[in-house]
């Protein structure tokens, strides 16, 4: 069935499952109640220009579609007694969005949300949601995002991306969750976790998990997949991955549950018989824009692809860091001022006076691996461009840190009691899913935009808020908005006044 068709049949069941959950009920202007023209009088609408003020200029773009998508995809119930804790309910809102908009320490964004929403917030409130977004409220999040990702694809989700990050705190203090372990970051003397995501094919989510900071990362996968199995009944799928998720049980624990996975080989590893092979140009057939080879590897199939696109940028790369190396050479050639330089290390050796030098023959030997991609699978039916295919698509998961890492500002992190850490994972994850689903929507709807371009569209939604002085009456001037922003608004069918109105007479 077409994306399009999945996701119109998805917004339709949602409409007939709660009725109460209107697509076109926004955010109205940052809580602030808009009475109807009726009430007023024509010539309260006579102004003199010189008597208004602007009193505050709010963003409304972001609450009123994302806002809208959050009522819609269901996340209004991920709090325990929704209608009891409607201020908590209320409070997960807006921080989200406030997230997406302009990520910042949970201070920081109670007073941005004042400051460019007019939404006027409590620290101690916030971090009373904070405490709501239990284990029981966390894993009622999960479960929503997985069924709105399940839903737009006629609940059948035949192609899983994993990986897993580290994320770090303003902290150097271990507890039974932080810990030092090896930081991506390269903060190795402050204490992380480690966050471990799968996404789909076009990066929505289907769940996560938190991992104590020593933990090493390929440890992760069977527990999240067992979890993940265990939750949602998953059948038959593709599970894709790098190649730091392949530890033989692993392996045997994916064989054994019917799992088919594409994991990254690291080829300088292998038995020197088969990388003799894989170095042997007539065991590789071209294609339409790489040369390919297959070959046995333990009962699995090694599939190498050479791209001569991808060889140039292995050398540009390594020159890159070779003319690094070359600099800090010629100002030092001490043992000791490498010893913490992990990028460094496979190009250098000791010379017989015990000095740093650089490793030609071994910079000749790694020059011959240029090009070259190797991936192991149990996938024995499809084509090897269909498995290189979905390895070149996990770059997804990539983009899904990069997102949550830098849009969202997952890390560092400043919370340090496990449960607000959970917490505050949780509200990003949230707000990562709203975007993922957005950037669908609009792709299928309308045209592709990123993440960042979406939120810069709705961040230029705004409205005045101007007073007249002499006559004591505060109106409403929306903003003109940009045909990308009216197709968004579009797409959710919201209403938008563009001429301006009256708030309120005093």
């Amino acid at each position: 069935m077409p994306k399009a068709k999945l996701l119109a049949e998805s917004i339709k069941a949602k409409l007939e499952a709660d009725c109460q959950q209107l697509l076109i009920s926004p955010e109205e202007l940052a809580k602030i109640k808009v009475c109807q023209d009726k009430e007023y009088k024509r010539s309260d609408y006579d102004v003199n220009l010189k008597d208004l003020t602007e009193e505050a200029r709010t963003i409304t773009g972001i609450h009123d579609v994302y806002g809208a998508l959050f009522d819609e995809l269901g996340y209004t119930k991920v709090i325990a007694n929704p209608a009891r804790n409607a201020s908590a309910v209320s409070i997960f809102k807006d921080i989200v969005l406030a997230r997406i908009a302009n990520p910042a320490s949970k201070r920081a964004t109670v007073d941005k949300l004042e400051e460019e929403f007019g939404i006027s917030l409590d620290l101690d409130s916030v971090y009373r949601m904070m405490d709501k977004l239990d284990s029981k409220a966390i894993d009622k999040l999960q479960k929503i995002a997985y069924q709105n990702t399940t839903t737009l694809f006629g609940h059948k989700i035949s192609v899983i991306f994993f990986d897993a990050t580290t994320i770090y705190f303003e902290s150097f203090s271990p507890d039974i969750l932080r810990d030092f372990g090896y930081s991506k970051d390269k903060k190795f003397s402050q204490v992380q976790v480690l966050f471990a995501l799968l996404v789909t094919e076009d990066g929505l989510p289907i769940g996560y998990r938190i991992f104590e900071g020593n933990r090493y990362e390929g440890h992760t996968l069977i527990p999240v997949l067992s979890q993940i199995k265990k939750k949602y009944n998953i059948d038959k799928v593709i599970f894709v991955a790098d190649s730091a998720m392949m530890a033989e049980p692993n392996a045997i624990f994916l064989d054994a549950n019917g799992f088919s996975y594409i994991v990254g080989a690291r080829l300088k590893s292998l038995p020197k018989s088969l990388k003799d092979k894989i170095l042997d140009g007539d065991n590789y057939t071209a294609t339409s824009d790489s040369f390919v080879a297959n070959f046995d590897y333990n009962s699995k199939r090694l599939i190498v692809s050479y791209s001569a696109k991808r060889a140039a940028k292995d050398a540009f790369d390594r020159e890159a860091a070779i003319a690094v190396l070359q600099k800090k050479l010629s100002k030092t050639a001490s043992p000791k001022d490498y010893v913490s330089n992990y990028g460094y290390k496979k190009y250098l050796k000791l010379d017989s006076s015990a000095k740093i030098v650089l490793d030609e023959d071994k910079i000749r030997k790694d020059c011959r691996w240029d090009g070259l991609l190797g991936v192991i699978t149990n996938d024995k039916v499809s084509s090897p461009d269909q498995i290189l295919s979905h390895y070149h698509n996990l770059y997804v998961v990539e983009d899904a840190f990069r997102l949550t890492k830098h849009d969202l500002a997952v890390r560092p992190v400043y919370h340090w009691r496990p449960h607000r850490v959970s917490a505050h994972i949780a509200i990003c994850f949230c707000a990562y899913s709203l975007i993922k689903y957005l950037e669908y929507r609009v792709a299928l709807q309308y045209i592709k935009l990123s993440a960042e371009k979406i939120r810069q569209t709705l961040i230029k939604v705004q409205t005045s808020i101007l007073f007249d002085n002499k006559r004591k009456i505060r109106y409403g001037l929306p903003s003109k908005m940009s045909v990308d922003a009216r197709k968004i608004y579009d797409i959710f069918k919201i209403k938008k006044n563009l001429t301006p109105y009256i708030i309120k007479k005093l």
